[in-house]
């Protein structure tokens, strides 16, 4: 199994893992550690997401994108995101989960993973398997 097979198998796991927490969050009485857990959730499918699409980029002989923007522009660029926008508010967002910690912006972010985000995951990783 190839390099980029094994990052697709795992990115895909995520993007499934990512589903079931979104699907708890929906839940009218769902609790905050269900959100955070649906954040951190959505933490690790965008790490994979970006890693298995900078695999795929050097598979097809574009090997100088080493940073997630540079990867996004990139993807961008060769048509596998067709949103641009949302993965660079995507790429923030990652950030600010990752070095800040407010309730509203956690609520934010909750909300456009499960409204937006898991849709451009899914997107992204047809492309990438076909």
């Amino acid at each position: 199994m190839s390099k980029l097979e094994t990052k697709l198998i795992n990115f895909k796991n995520a993007l499934d893992r990512l589903r079931e927490a979104i699907v708890e969050f929906k839940q009218v009485d769902a609790s905050d550690v269900v959100r955070d857990g649906l954040i951190q959730r959505f933490e690790f499918t965008y790490e994979l997401s970006w890693k298995t699409t900078k695999e795929y980029l050097e598979d097809i002989g574009i090997v100088d994108k080493n940073s997630p923007k540079a990867v996004i522009k990139e993807a961008y660029a060769q048509k596998l995101i067709v949103n641009e926008k949302n993965w660079l508010l995507m790429l923030n967002d990652r950030n600010m989960t990752s070095h800040v910690y407010r309730e509203e912006m956690a609520e934010e972010i909750a909300d456009r993973i499960a409204t937006c985000y898991i849709k451009e995951f899914q997107l992204l990783l047809e492309k990438l398997q076909n």
